[in-house]
């Protein structure tokens, strides 16, 4: 789409998601918006099924920041100027109120993802903010005022590209270094799991994948693991996993808390697979054999091979798979060539950095967008 050749702005924002649009909202003077394809805030559309998880109902910084397996030490100071209560507060000014579910995820009471892109947008045009849609720049240069795209002219410049290639082009160009890019937050494909059959189940177990360890929900599926536990250790395993092409050994504990003498003292009569100690097709499965078995018979042999299957249950990831609709990755800007007070870049003055374009990612639950909504709003304060 054609732009003004003459045209000067204040800020020029590349990026059309929830960090560029969040910025632009916060930002003051004549601005503009720069998205390269058809549609604003298409993650924003897709998060949550359709319903958009703005944020989590995590308080206290040092609590969030866990949250993080990249970028957790800088955004510390950020969470202390623009947490999640100030993202629940900046939509309520707007209309907007959001709900807690019981994972501590938030959600518009609308359920619809529409009603946080509606707010967005009809912010970002009550401010007289310029959006251009289907436009792509060719060419970026460092000048005296500012920056030259293309034809025009912008004192600062946002990039807020997410993990597009060509955020971290121009960012490369403009003497950044570039973390690659790797994915994050994906589940584990396991084409020999003897479990399949039992897609749908889920419980609560501790899952260790080399020296990275998780507690949490862990569904099985058709191909393999998900659920929580498995995507929050994807997350913080992100790197060591793409450098074993994912290819590991996952080791499950599916009764953590379970002490098998207990069980025996206590039910010396009764057979084993009448326990029931996890969901029963997935318990019978488990103990096998052995389920037909009183339990007071069973050998200091058949007790242990008991307790190593149930707490140290091992398969063979070979690969993996995206949540869903969700694609997040660990890699970006390197968080040490950035003013985290600012957003501002160390190397290249004027230039600025918002959500997923720097090396910063979240576990799933609402926190990739409150990195959005907390850089971008850090920018536009300092603006």
């Amino acid at each position: 789409m054609a732009i003004n050749a003459r045209a000067k702005f204040d800020l020029i924002i590349l990026g059309g998601g929830a960090a560029g649009i969040f910025a632009a909202c916060n930002a003051t003077g004549k601005v503009l918006v720069i998205e390269k394809t058809a549609q604003l805030l298409s993650k924003v559309r897709i998060s949550g099924g359709g319903r958009c998880n703005v944020t989590h109902s995590c308080f206290d910084p040092k609590e969030l920041v866990k949250n993080y397996p990249r970028g957790s030490k800088e955004l510390l100071g950020p969470f202390y100027n623009f947490g999640p209560q100030d993202t629940i507060d900046w939509f309520a000014k707007r209309g907007v109120k959001l709900k807690t579910e019981k994972d501590g995820r938030m959600f518009p009471v609308t359920d619809s993802s529409e009603t946080i892109i509606n707010c967005l947008l009809k912010e970002a045009e009550k401010l007289g903010v310029e959006i251009r849609t289907r436009t792509r720049i060719q060419k970026i240069t460092k000048t005296d005022e500012g920056f030259q795209l293309d034809n025009l002219q912008t004192k600062k410049l946002l990039l807020a590209t997410g993990s597009s290639h060509q955020g971290h082009t121009i960012a490369k160009e403009l003497g950044h270094t570039i973390i690659e890019p790797v994915p994050s937050l994906f589940t584990f494909n396991v084409p020999d799991s003897p479990l399949k059959e039992l897609s749908g189940i889920s419980v609560p177990a501790k899952i260790t994948l080399d020296n990275f360890t998780q507690t949490g929900p862990l569904l099985i599926t058709h191909f393999g693991f998900s659920g929580p536990a498995c995507l929050k250790l994807s997350a913080f395993a992100a790197r060591h996993l793409a450098e074993k092409k994912y290819r590991a050994t996952l080791t499950i504990n599916w009764l953590p808390d379970f002490q098998l003498e207990q069980i025996k003292n206590a039910n010396p009569k009764k057979q084993l697979s009448s326990i029931n100690l996890l969901p029963k097709s997935l318990w019978k499965n488990l103990i096998g054999p052995l389920g037909e078995k009183k339990i007071a018979t069973l050998s200091k042999k058949e007790l242990q091979q008991l307790k190593e299957k149930l707490q140290n249950d091992s398969y063979e990831v070979q690969g993996k798979t995206t949540n869903k609709e969700e694609f997040v990755t660990c890699g970006g800007i390197s968080l040490r060539e950035v003013n985290f007070k600012t957003m501002e870049s160390k190397i290249c003055p004027g230039l600025y950095f918002a959500g997923e374009i720097l090396n910063i990612d979240g576990v799933t639950g609402g926190f990739n967008f409150q990195n959005a909504w907390t850089t971008s709003h850090i920018f536009g304060y300092s603006f």
